[in-house]
Protein backbone atom coordinates (compact mmCIF):
# COMPACT_ATOMS: atom_id res chain seq x y z
CA UNK A 1 0.00 0.00 0.00
CA UNK A 2 1.01 3.60 -1.08
CA UNK A 3 1.55 5.69 2.35
CA UNK A 4 0.95 9.79 1.75
CA UNK A 5 1.73 11.87 5.13
CA UNK A 6 1.23 15.44 5.47
CA UNK A 7 2.43 17.66 8.50
CA UNK A 8 -1.74 19.70 8.24
CA UNK A 9 -3.55 19.54 5.27
CA UNK A 10 -6.89 22.12 4.17
CA UNK A 11 -10.12 19.88 4.32
CA UNK A 12 -10.65 20.73 0.27
CA UNK A 13 -7.72 20.18 -0.54
CA UNK A 14 -7.83 16.65 1.06
CA UNK A 15 -10.93 16.06 -0.55
CA UNK A 16 -9.01 16.74 -3.85
CA UNK A 17 -6.45 14.21 -3.56
CA UNK A 18 -8.56 11.97 -2.21
CA UNK A 19 -10.99 12.20 -5.38
CA UNK A 20 -7.51 12.12 -7.66
CA UNK A 21 -6.37 9.05 -6.13
CA UNK A 22 -10.27 7.07 -6.47
CA UNK A 23 -9.95 8.32 -10.20
CA UNK A 24 -6.53 7.02 -10.43
CA UNK A 25 -7.02 3.61 -8.86
CA UNK A 26 -10.35 3.24 -11.12
CA UNK A 27 -7.72 3.78 -14.43
CA UNK A 28 -5.23 0.95 -12.76
CA UNK A 29 -3.22 4.58 -12.41
CA UNK A 30 -2.52 4.35 -8.82
CA UNK A 31 -2.90 1.54 -6.49
CA UNK A 32 -4.40 1.06 -2.96
CA UNK A 33 -3.09 4.34 -0.84
CA UNK A 34 -2.96 5.62 3.31
CA UNK A 35 -2.83 9.07 3.66
CA UNK A 36 -2.25 10.39 6.44
CA UNK A 37 -2.83 14.06 7.69
CA UNK A 38 -4.25 16.50 10.10
CA UNK A 39 -6.71 19.36 9.74
CA UNK A 40 -7.14 22.43 10.94
CA UNK A 41 -10.13 22.75 13.53
CA UNK A 42 -13.55 21.81 11.14
CA UNK A 43 -16.51 20.55 11.54
CA UNK A 44 -17.80 18.02 8.38
CA UNK A 45 -21.52 16.88 8.16
CA UNK A 46 -21.43 13.49 6.42
CA UNK A 47 -24.52 12.01 4.06
CA UNK A 48 -26.47 11.06 7.54
CA UNK A 49 -25.73 14.22 9.34
CA UNK A 50 -28.26 17.59 10.05
CA UNK A 51 -27.22 21.01 9.76
CA UNK A 52 -28.82 21.10 13.31
CA UNK A 53 -26.33 19.06 14.76
CA UNK A 54 -23.50 21.82 14.70
CA UNK A 55 -24.61 23.82 17.68
CA UNK A 56 -21.61 26.93 17.78
CA UNK A 57 -18.96 27.56 15.08
CA UNK A 58 -17.06 29.47 17.52
CA UNK A 59 -15.70 27.10 20.14
CA UNK A 60 -12.98 27.56 22.99
CA UNK A 61 -12.17 30.90 21.27
CA UNK A 62 -11.68 29.83 18.03
CA UNK A 63 -13.94 29.84 14.72
CA UNK A 64 -14.54 26.50 12.95
CA UNK A 65 -15.62 26.20 9.78
CA UNK A 66 -18.42 23.41 8.57
CA UNK A 67 -17.52 21.82 5.23
CA UNK A 68 -20.40 19.23 3.97
CA UNK A 69 -18.81 16.17 3.04
CA UNK A 70 -19.86 13.12 1.00
CA UNK A 71 -18.53 10.42 3.54
CA UNK A 72 -21.43 8.16 5.33
CA UNK A 73 -22.39 9.37 8.75
CA UNK A 74 -23.64 12.50 10.58
CA UNK A 75 -21.38 15.17 12.46
CA UNK A 76 -18.04 14.98 13.09
CA UNK A 77 -14.79 17.24 14.10
CA UNK A 78 -11.46 17.27 12.77
CA UNK A 79 -8.31 19.39 14.61
CA UNK A 80 -5.03 19.71 15.42
CA UNK A 81 -4.06 16.06 17.46
CA UNK A 82 -6.25 14.20 15.65
CA UNK A 83 -4.56 11.60 13.35
CA UNK A 84 -6.36 11.29 10.15
CA UNK A 85 -5.81 7.51 8.34
CA UNK A 86 -7.78 8.18 4.98
CA UNK A 87 -8.17 4.86 2.97
CA UNK A 88 -8.15 4.01 -0.71
CA UNK A 89 -8.62 0.84 -1.56
CA UNK A 90 -10.07 -1.34 -4.18
CA UNK A 91 -12.84 -3.09 -3.52
CA UNK A 92 -13.68 -4.45 -7.04
CA UNK A 93 -12.89 -8.03 -6.03
CA UNK A 94 -13.71 -7.65 -2.33
CA UNK A 95 -17.23 -5.58 -2.25
CA UNK A 96 -18.06 -5.92 1.26
CA UNK A 97 -18.16 -2.32 2.46
CA UNK A 98 -19.06 -3.82 5.96
CA UNK A 99 -15.88 -5.58 5.75
CA UNK A 100 -13.82 -2.66 4.77
CA UNK A 101 -15.20 -0.71 7.63
CA UNK A 102 -14.33 -3.62 10.53
CA UNK A 103 -10.94 -3.28 9.08
CA UNK A 104 -10.24 0.62 9.46
CA UNK A 105 -11.82 -0.06 13.31
CA UNK A 106 -9.47 -3.49 13.55
CA UNK A 107 -6.66 -0.96 12.46
CA UNK A 108 -7.52 1.66 15.54
CA UNK A 109 -7.99 -1.09 17.86
CA UNK A 110 -4.94 -2.77 17.20
CA UNK A 111 -2.93 0.57 17.50
CA UNK A 112 -4.45 1.44 20.45
CA UNK A 113 -3.28 -2.04 22.15
CA UNK A 114 0.39 -1.03 21.29
CA UNK A 115 0.33 1.86 23.28
CA UNK A 116 -1.93 -0.16 26.40
CA UNK A 117 -5.09 1.12 25.98
CA UNK A 118 -7.92 -1.58 25.44
CA UNK A 119 -10.26 -0.39 22.99
CA UNK A 120 -13.45 -1.93 21.36
CA UNK A 121 -16.18 -1.54 18.62
CA UNK A 122 -19.74 -0.59 20.76
CA UNK A 123 -23.32 -1.51 19.75
CA UNK A 124 -24.34 2.39 19.73
CA UNK A 125 -22.60 2.74 16.70
CA UNK A 126 -19.62 2.40 14.12
CA UNK A 127 -16.09 3.72 15.47
CA UNK A 128 -13.90 3.03 18.11
CA UNK A 129 -14.47 2.99 21.84
CA UNK A 130 -12.82 2.85 25.23
CA UNK A 131 -15.28 2.81 28.19
CA UNK A 132 -18.29 3.84 26.45
CA UNK A 133 -16.20 6.81 24.86
CA UNK A 134 -15.83 7.05 21.31
CA UNK A 135 -11.67 7.72 20.79
CA UNK A 136 -11.87 7.43 16.95
CA UNK A 137 -14.75 8.08 14.28
CA UNK A 138 -14.97 5.88 11.21
CA UNK A 139 -16.69 7.59 8.09
CA UNK A 140 -16.59 6.22 4.54
CA UNK A 141 -17.75 6.55 0.98
CA UNK A 142 -17.57 4.19 -1.60
CA UNK A 143 -17.44 4.88 -5.96
CA UNK A 144 -17.11 1.75 -7.96
CA UNK A 145 -15.77 0.27 -5.16
CA UNK A 146 -13.32 2.40 -4.42
CA UNK A 147 -13.46 3.59 -1.30
CA UNK A 148 -12.07 6.85 0.16
CA UNK A 149 -12.90 9.11 3.36
CA UNK A 150 -11.17 6.21 6.81
CA UNK A 151 -10.86 7.34 10.39
CA UNK A 152 -9.97 9.35 12.74
CA UNK A 153 -7.94 8.40 15.54
CA UNK A 154 -7.74 11.24 18.61
CA UNK A 155 -4.40 11.47 20.04
CA UNK A 156 -4.28 14.65 21.80
CA UNK A 157 -7.11 17.31 20.27
CA UNK A 158 -8.62 19.61 22.26
CA UNK A 159 -11.97 17.61 23.43
CA UNK A 160 -13.64 20.82 23.91
CA UNK A 161 -13.77 21.58 20.51
CA UNK A 162 -16.57 18.57 20.42
CA UNK A 163 -18.97 20.72 22.79
CA UNK A 164 -19.88 22.66 19.38
CA UNK A 165 -21.45 19.87 17.88
CA UNK A 166 -23.56 16.44 18.66
CA UNK A 167 -20.61 14.08 17.62
CA UNK A 168 -22.09 11.35 15.23
CA UNK A 169 -25.14 12.27 16.24
CA UNK A 170 -25.62 11.02 19.48
CA UNK A 171 -25.69 13.09 22.45
CA UNK A 172 -24.78 10.82 25.02
CA UNK A 173 -21.73 9.92 23.54
CA UNK A 174 -18.83 11.65 25.15
CA UNK A 175 -15.49 11.66 23.42
CA UNK A 176 -11.99 10.68 24.94
CA UNK A 177 -8.50 10.46 23.57
CA UNK A 178 -5.09 9.14 24.14
CA UNK A 179 -3.69 11.74 25.80
CA UNK A 180 -6.54 11.94 27.93
CA UNK A 181 -5.97 7.99 28.93
CA UNK A 182 -2.79 8.65 30.04
CA UNK A 183 -0.94 8.20 27.02
CA UNK A 184 1.77 10.65 25.69
CA UNK A 185 2.17 9.22 22.61
CA UNK A 186 3.51 11.45 19.93
CA UNK A 187 1.71 11.61 16.19
CA UNK A 188 4.89 10.11 14.77
CA UNK A 189 4.94 6.99 17.40
CA UNK A 190 1.09 6.62 16.30
CA UNK A 191 1.67 6.75 12.84
CA UNK A 192 4.19 3.73 13.12
CA UNK A 193 1.93 1.42 14.78
CA UNK A 194 -0.94 2.73 12.22
CA UNK A 195 1.72 1.85 9.23
CA UNK A 196 2.42 -1.32 10.47
CA UNK A 197 -1.35 -2.48 10.83
CA UNK A 198 -2.57 -1.26 7.78
CA UNK A 199 -1.58 -4.32 6.35
CA UNK A 200 -4.94 -5.62 7.38
CA UNK A 201 -5.80 -3.82 3.63
CA UNK A 202 -3.90 -5.60 1.84
CA UNK A 203 -3.12 -8.75 3.69
CA UNK A 204 -5.76 -10.85 2.05
CA UNK A 205 -5.23 -13.88 4.15
CA UNK A 206 -4.80 -11.65 7.18
CA UNK A 207 -6.34 -12.75 10.63
CA UNK A 208 -7.26 -9.17 10.69
CA UNK A 209 -9.91 -10.16 8.61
Amino acid sequence: MQIIRHDRQGYPDSVAEQESLVAQVLCEEAKSTLILTEHPPLYTIGTSGRESDVLSRQVDGESIAVYPSGRGGEVTYHGPGQLICYVIADLRNDQDLHRHVHRLEEMAIRTLADFGIHAARDPRGIGVWVEGKKIAAVGVRCRKWITFHGIALNINPNLRHFSGIVPCGMSDAPVTSMRALGSNASRDEVEQSIRQHSAIFTNENSSYA
